[in-house]
Parts: structure tokens; sequence; C-alpha cells
């Protein structure tokens, strides 16, 4: 039988885990490599690309020939550029998604997205998904000087919560997910249909996979006081 698990608070992942976003970061990258004369990245190549936040983004699309200093600050920038004009054109939240979080809050358990996306795209993606309203806490790739797989913003979502980590279930798609919640100490769950820069989900060290977002309202309960 599945785990389950009695939680204070729940912290969730954005893209690959809430949102399907690819489409928006493809039409980015490859406005940005048209822009530098590059040829494009296919969808694919650019879901392996997507974990540990914009600059490795860019940095992974331009691999084939790699660019440092001022030349990458300008590609970074260029991709920051297309991405305002297509972050949330094509993007949706998975199926379920808004349902089960809507679900969650109606127990009363809070709730914080925790994304190596900066906040300039975040927060905007967040409204234009219809998901921004469930969150009580946004914790993003540029809140702090550290991103996941760091535990550093986990724990610093928990503060905005006021909870403690081990009272916390964090849900992922990647093992950028997995192993920040080691490294702070909580469980984590991951779902099936994310961004896992080309690692098979199911060879990731975590506590349980989840092939639906109603999967996880099976999994969790608010802790006793």
């Amino acid at each position: 039988m599945s785990t389950r698990f009695a939680v204070d608070a729940l912290l969730f992942d954005l893209d690959g885990t809430l949102v399907d976003s690819i489409g928006d970061l493809a039409l980015a990258a490859n406005a940005m490599l048209a822009e530098l004369g590059r040829p494009a990245r296919s969808l694919e190549e650019v879901r392996c690309f997507v974990g540990k936040g914009i600059p490795k983004l860019v940095e992974r699309c331009l691999a084939d020939a790699p660019m440092a200093g001022a030349d990458f600050d300008a590609a970074l920038e260029m991709f920051q550029r297309h991405y305002t004009e297509t972050n949330g054109r094509v993007s949706q939240a998975y199926p379920g998604v808004a349902d089960m979080l809507a679900a969650l809050r109606a127990q009363g358990i809070p709730m914080a997205c925790v994304t190596n996306k900066a906040a300039a795209f975040t927060e905007p993606l967040l409204q234009l998904t219809g998901i921004a309203s469930f969150f009580d806490a946004v914790v993003c790739g540029d809140t702090l000087d550290v991103k996941k797989p760091h535990p550093g913003m986990l724990l610093h979502a928990c503060e905005q919560l006021g909870v403690e980590i081990g009272h916390v279930l964090m849900i992922g798609d990647s093992a950028n997910d997995a192993q920040s919640a080691r490294a702070a100490g909580c469980p984590v769950l991951l779902m099936t249909w994310g961004y896992t820069e080309g690692v098979p989900v199911d060879t990731i060290e975590c506590d349980g996979l989840l092939s639906s977002a109603n999967a996880l309202l099976q999994r969790v309960a608010p802790r006793a006081p």
C-alpha cells in the first residue's frame, strides 16, 4: 500500500509538475537561436534542457558552440526578452491540477510554489494558468542566491509558511526536486509527466511516483494538531 503523508504544508515545483510550459520555453529558445544565426532546437531537446533555471537552459541551447562572458550575457538577455513575450502563450496547467489544488485548499493545507524560474516569469505564468491564488508563498529562482537542488529554497518556503521542514511534502518532477527535498529533510513525490533532464523518472530516488494530479489527494492529509 502506498504511504499516506500527514502534512502541515505542501511544496510544489512549477514547470513539469503543475504546468506544461515547454512550448513557451521552446518558442523563446528558438527565437534567441534564430537571432544568433544558430539552428533551432527540437521540443524534445528543450525539454531535456529544463530544470536548473534559465541561464542553464540558455547554456544548454548553445552547447554546440559555447558562448562566455559578454557574449553569453547578450544571449541570455535575448532569451529573456523573447520569453517575456512567449511566457504563458501556450502553457497550461496539467489536467486535474486546478481541481487538485482546490481540493487541497478546501482541506486547509497551506501550499507554496518553489521553482528555479525567475520571479519575473513565475508570477505571470501562475496568473495566466489560473493557479496563482492557491499558493500562500512563492519562492523563485532569484529569491535567494541558491537554486534547487540546494535545500535553501525549500527551507525558505517553510519559513514563509511558518512550518517545520519535517512536516511538509515536496511534489516535483525531477532529480532537482528529489535531491533538494532529501537535503532539506522532507519526503518527496514525483509526477511522471515532467521534465527530468533526460533521466527516467522511475530511476530517481524518491518516496513515490504520481501518474495523475488526483493521485496526490489519496496520498496526503492534514496533520493532526
